[in-house]
């Protein structure tokens, strides 16, 4: 019981851990736009293709120890949120405009993601589990 409790006070951090590593990851879409509006092969190119590259190999790292952490579900549903932080930088940025439809889109993922990870905390509290009893119940692996 104390367990549960305990992953409970941790959730929130987990999700804005992984939240973290989202937008680690959508840095990398940042560095590929730069480097794209330089001469191919130029040194900025190569600057910013290298620095492209190194956010991706620690996102890769760093993804490897969420999806330890998390269902796996409930990690990648989660990396759909890259789409709101995408669109953040776009306008922040490179002050692109965003439509209403881009808004609608991103409320949706936003709704979804809030969707499962809710249904997820949900389901531990009424000691359910998502796949009908089989996965871990009182901290048996």
């Amino acid at each position: 019981m104390e367990k549960k409790s305990a992953k409970k006070k941790l959730r929130l951090k987990d999700i804005l851990v992984l939240q973290a590593v989202i937008v680690i990851y959508t840095l990398s879409s940042v560095m590929a736009k730069l480097a794209s509006g330089q001469e191919p092969f130029s040194a900025p190119f190569l600057f910013f293709y290298l620095i492209e590259l190194m956010i991706l190999g620690v996102y890769a790292l760093l993804w490897q120890q969420m999806i330890k952490k998390f269902e796996l579900s409930v990690a990648y549903t989660n990396r759909a949120m890259a789409l709101l932080w995408s669109m953040l930088w776009a306008v922040v940025l490179f002050h692109d405009r965003v439509t209403v439809k881009n808004i609608i889109g991103v409320a949706l993922v936003i709704v979804g993601t809030l969707i499962v990870n809710g249904g997820d905390a949900e389901e531990r509290e009424n000691g359910g589990d998502a796949d009908g009893g089989s996965g871990r119940k009182g901290g048996v692996r």
